[in-house]
């Protein structure tokens, strides 16, 4: 018997390494810095690689539960924590494509695995022997003699342990585990519906007049988007906020502004085979039984009990009071705007396919400010660099390029950044530039976290991904102030996940409270534009020459131009998500007629809709930000009131980024989110900060 178990376990082994040999997926990445190698992968790799990465996961669980010895930190969650690498690695990889480079292949797969890797995951969260094992731990946790980042590990493994039902009866627990996988495969679908409606718009004009008002760069873009699609002669253009928001904002074409328009607010929304609003309905309700099986109300109860907010009373109160800043501004715009349709003989009333357009006309009337003006001193490559520049500035790092290193996408470069005694700290991806395979907005995630086992730093591998303005011809893509703004703020996520210095994957980087993450982003985007920084990196794509002071001054005076709209269409859409996820019945919704009672309830104006529709609003039906969108103004109070710090010592000043750094960005998820942010500025945020950062106060 014993020979047997011998040769069977050699034959197991002998298969493992033959897949290994095989399959790039599952053997030692022999790349520069451990970098996936992406000209290795094929389609073909992915599916034997999941089930290889959970077998292997399994019997790591399996040895934890079994093994003999009383349950401590080293013997039960520090394995546990360590556990299932190679199938998170795995994981990382092909989400991250599916995301920014996807095909049929990759999401046929995607659905055939993401119910397994549910059950999976469900199979680990509700594995009674192991959740007793952890209890253990954790009731005598006061004995084990564990450092503040062991003890946040801990209780967050018992807490999600608990949120992910691990005291429920067997029957809730096989409930539980359906709606899982169900909730799953209905994200997924809600994500490729998005995403080919997104695709199936195009906007086809022959007639050089219907161009009117639209800046060169703007025609020379849709001429060559239209040269890709086989249309030469011809301009096309998309609903990706590069083509669509320019479209609006300079077009004097009304109708052909109002088809854009209605075309994007319709994504997911008309009758066809990628309507979503069905899967808006079962998804809320799938939701809300979640939480009802879990001993909650809502979801919203469930998601908020486990972040800085805690209640939907703390988020409402805040959206309220921002709420009732900034629609009486939003009021005041449309005046502005609806005196210049009146001037010129406009004979209707602002609609919302008109702002952008009056918008636009107001700050030149305002502020003499065109940004036609302004992009020829945002180069993507200058920004970028500014971006890296006030990093170095800031942290002393040095991030260079590479060029030896395997990437997914011609579009994708990579960089090495260093520490400033020169010591590797993370590789850098950076993907700029829209394309049918990828899901529109803007994203920072990982290949690989950071983590210390066994003695080993391992260090990061992170990524940005966005939808910018392309390149044209001989010139190079120029930004808008809102890219520009876009491209700090994911930079600042980036530095959250390459600066940390946590030991345990699941409190490194970027994995703290919903409501925490975006203040390392947030806080970022305020260096972009401040006038010290634009001196450094906002230099003429021909001339080299330094952004004018007079560009500068105009740019000032502008901050806080079309704060109204900005703010009211955020504020909206985190009370629509908050309203989805309140619901405290299950029944078929009416997502139109939710939509519109939820406008009405809250007085939003007819010239402003949500930033977001329910059927393509992806941050809470495909991502996690499922009752978290308020979390963008939550963590605006404090980027705002942090960077008050620097402004009161200098934006540069070597303390004050010194502390935002030690207690901010490296330590990750390990404490207690508002003790790290009061250890950075000895005291709690002031709410008046975002206020004032608005110019609504």
């Amino acid at each position: 018997m014993k020979k047997l178990l011998v040769t069977s376990l050699t034959a197991l082994m002998m298969i493992s390494c033959h897949q290994q040999q095989e399959n790039p997926l599952l053997g030692e990445f022999n790349t520069p810095f451990g970098v996936p190698p992406f000209e290795q992968i094929k389609t073909e790799h992915y599916m034997p690689a999941f089930e290889e990465a959970i077998k292997q996961h399994n019997a790591e669980i399996e040895a934890i539960v079994n093994n003999p010895e009383a349950p401590t930190f080293k013997n039960t969650i520090e394995p546990l924590e360590f556990s299932g690498l190679l199938l998170s690695r795995i994981n990382l990889i092909f989400s991250s494509l599916t995301e920014a480079d996807t095909n049929d292949e990759l999401q046929a797969i995607a659905k055939e695995i993401s119910p397994k890797l549910t059950e999976h995951y469900d199979n680990i969260s509700l594995n009674d022997k192991l959740f007793q094992r952890i209890k253990t731990v954790y009731d005598n946790r006061e004995n084990e003699g564990l450092d503040t980042e062991q003890m946040k590990v801990l209780e967050n493994h018992y807490k999600d342990f608990v949120r992910a039902g691990a005291l429920l009866s067997e029957a809730a627990k096989d409930s539980l585990r359906e709606i899982n996988k169900e909730l799953a495969m209905l994200s997924i679908q809600f994500g490729d519906n998005a995403l080919a409606e997104s695709n199936a718009f195009q906007l086809v004009i022959d007639n050089k007049a219907d161009l009117a008002g639209l800046p060169e760069a703007v025609v020379a873009a849709a001429a060559d988007e239209a040269a890709a699609r086989n249309l030469s002669g011809k301009w096309v253009f998309t609903l990706d906020a590069p083509s669509r928001i320019p479209f609006l904002q300079y077009a004097d074409n009304r109708a052909l502004r109002e088809k854009v328009y209605k075309a994007y607010i319709s994504k997911g929304d008309n009758d066809n085979e990628y309507d979503n609003k069905k899967i808006v309905s079962q998804i809320v309700n799938l939701r809300l039984k979640k939480a009802n099986l879990l001993g909650f109300k809502s979801y919203a109860d469930f998601a908020l009990d486990d972040r800085m907010a805690k209640t939907d009373e703390n988020v409402n109160n805040l959206l309220k009071r921002v709420w009732d800043a900034a629609v009486p501004r939003a009021k005041e715009e449309v005046a502005d705007m609806q005196k210049i349709i009146d001037a010129e003989g406009g004979n209707f009333k602002l609609a919302p396919w008109d702002w952008w357009y009056y918008a636009e006309k107001v700050r030149k009337a305002k502020y003499d400010l065109n940004e036609d003006e302004l992009k020829p001193y945002f180069s993507l490559d200058n920004v970028r660099e500014g971006a890296f520049m006030v990093a170095n500035k800031l942290y002393g790092i040095t991030i260079t390029e590479l060029k030896d290193v395997p990437v997914y996408h011609p579009d994708v470069r990579a960089f090495e950044v260093k520490d400033a005694d020169g010591k590797h700290l993370a590789v850098f991806y950076t993907d700029y530039f829209p394309r049918p395979s990828k899901r529109s907005g803007a994203w920072m995630y990982n290949f690989r976290e950071a983590y210390v086992q066994d003695g080993n730093e391992v260090r990061p591998i992170v990524y940005n991904v966005a939808n910018f303005t392309k390149p044209t011809g001989d010139t190079p893509a120029l930004l808008t102030i809102d890219e520009v703004q876009t491209l700090f703020h994911e930079f600042g996520h980036a530095l959250h996940g390459m600066l940390t210095r946590c030991h345990y994957p699941s409190v490194s980087g970027t994995n703290v409270a919903r409501d925490f993450v975006e203040l390392p982003s947030q806080i970022n985007e305020h260096w972009a534009t401040h006038p010290e920084v634009l001196k450094l990196y906002a230099k003429h794509y021909q001339t080299g020459e330094v952004i004018p002071d007079s560009l500068i001054e105009k740019l000032e005076a502008a901050s806080k131009f079309n704060q109204g709209f900005i703010t009211t269409e955020l504020i909206a859409a985190s009370i629509l998500d908050m309203r989805w996820h309140e619901i405290t019945e299950a029944k078929e919704y009416d997502v139109r007629q939710f939509e519109k009672e939820v406008a009405q309830s809250i007085g939003l104006i007819d010239e402003i809709t949500f930033r977001y529709r329910s059927t393509y609003f992806s941050h809470i039906f495909t991502n996690d930000y499922c009752a978290g969108y308020y979390s963008y103004t939550w963590a605006e109070v404090l980027d705002a009131d942090a960077f008050d710090a620097f402004i009161e010592h200098g934006i540069f000043d070597p303390a004050t980024a010194k502390a935002f750094r030690e207690n901010i960005l490296e330590k990750g998820g390990s404490e207690d989110p508002m003790k790290l942010y009061r250890q950075f500025r000895g005291a709690d945020p002031n709410p008046d900060a975002l206020l004032r950062s608005r110019g609504l106060k």
